[in-house]
């Protein structure tokens, strides 16, 4: 049986930015939420730290520490603010990782290294008004003129899209789906207002436009017609990465809960004592047990180039239906006072929701999951 254990230099990681997170992330998570933005002054604080690029090698400008250590880092920010984490994880995960995974060496070179030291903000552009779960039905179109591509269409639901500087885009060609790295600054690219959301409310969600914008033949990711399998390939890691937010935010509310459970006191006695409120924090503790496990042993195949879309698929179901689990439970437990925002319990409430939309919904993970297991037991066509 194998055991996965951290790494000396692993728990370093951990121990580094739970630091960051607590000194500089946790006292200004009501604040982001209330203010729907993230400060400045704090995005630059978390690219002097690493944390925009961990996943890539030292090469790239990242910190090296893969699939694994980005896991870690993210479930540590995901602990302080999920907003922040989902900002981290459409530069990072989606955005810059398309052009990490597909892209040619002179296309990584450019791109990866400034967006890795957060030098520059990365965003991912793949969904359309008729283009979210059907994310084949791309409208968005790219035609060919002379060496150059001229791209029309909006998007929708893009994280991070009034503030980026590189948006990874797909689009279709003659020969299908086609992904392109578009620097903002260009002629003709447009960001709408924030969206007004139910959570994730510091994480800045915006449509954008391309109206005949001019992208060099050289930005297109990989190759024409291949800018779907580098959506997917991308997803796959994305998904682990919003597993380990989902697994830090269910730690936090566990501990809030368990703390809470020993100091209130009802009936004359502490509510942790009553047997009701136990099986909340058990049930809990499972679930962030069983969340914790998975997305650890699939982030470790995926550094050791195993294959993992099924299991990516497996981690973003159970961990974002895991977490609305734990956050549900978490305001049982506190009752009336967990409704309020007087404590963290009523924002992770809301933040917790959009978990098992974006990225993949629940539903399609499903499919995904049901399809993989098919094709691994006789040839499946669907």
């Amino acid at each position: 049986m194998n055991r996965f254990e951290f790494t000396e230099e692993q728990n370093m990681l951990r121990e580094m930015v739970r630091d960051f997170v607590d000194n500089e992330i946790k006292p200004r998570a009501d604040a982001i939420d209330a203010e729907e933005e993230i400060p400045q002054e704090l995005i630059r604080k978390i690219a002097e730290t690493g944390l925009m690029g961990t996943v890539f090698p030292e090469e790239y400008g990242g910190g090296g520490f893969g699939e694994v250590g980005y896991c870690i880092a993210q479930e540590e920010v995901g602990r302080g603010c999920l907003s922040t984490a989902t900002f981290i994880g459409a530069h990072q995960s989606i955005g810059t990782n398309a052009i990490y995974l597909g892209g040619s060496e002179e296309l990584k070179k450019k791109y990866v290294p400034p967006l890795a030291r957060g030098e520059k903000i990365g965003a991912f552009a793949l969904t359309e008004a008729q283009a979210g779960s059907d994310s084949f039905n791309v409208r968005t179109r790219a035609r060919k003129e002379g060496d150059h591509w001229v791209l029309n269409g909006e998007k929708l639901w893009i994280t991070n899209g009034s503030i980026a500087d590189v948006v990874s885009v797909f689009a279709r060609t003659d020969r299908g789906i086609t992904a392109f790295v578009v620097e903002t600054e260009w002629d003709g690219f447009e960001a709408g207002p924030k969206e007004k959301k139910l959570g994730i409310r510091g994480s800045v969600t915006n449509a954008v436009s391309f109206k005949d914008v001019k992208v060099p033949e050289e930005n297109i990711i990989g190759s024409e017609g291949r800018g779907f399998l580098v959506a997917m390939k991308t997803l796959d890691a994305g998904r682990l990465g919003l597993g380990a937010c989902c697994v830090g935010a269910a730690k936090e509310m566990l501990e809030h809960s368990a703390k809470y459970a020993k100091m209130r006191r009802q009936f004359d006695a502490p509510i942790a004592s009553f047997e009701g409120v136990q099986f909340m924090l058990a049930e809990m503790t499972t679930l962030v047990y069983a969340m914790e496990s998975i997305v650890y042993r699939t982030a470790a195949d995926y550094d050791a180039g195993k294959k993992v879309a099924g299991q990516a698929g497996i981690v973003k179901l159970f961990c974002s239906e895991g977490l609305d689990k734990v956050v549900d439970l978490a305001l049982q437990v506190h009752g009336g006072i967990g409704y309020s925002r007087e404590l963290p319990v009523e924002r992770f409430y809301r933040d917790s929701r959009i978990n098992r939309i974006f990225e993949g919904t629940s539903e399609i993970q499903r499919l995904v999951i049901a399809h993989d297991i098919l094709k691994k037991n006789g040839v499946w066509k669907y």
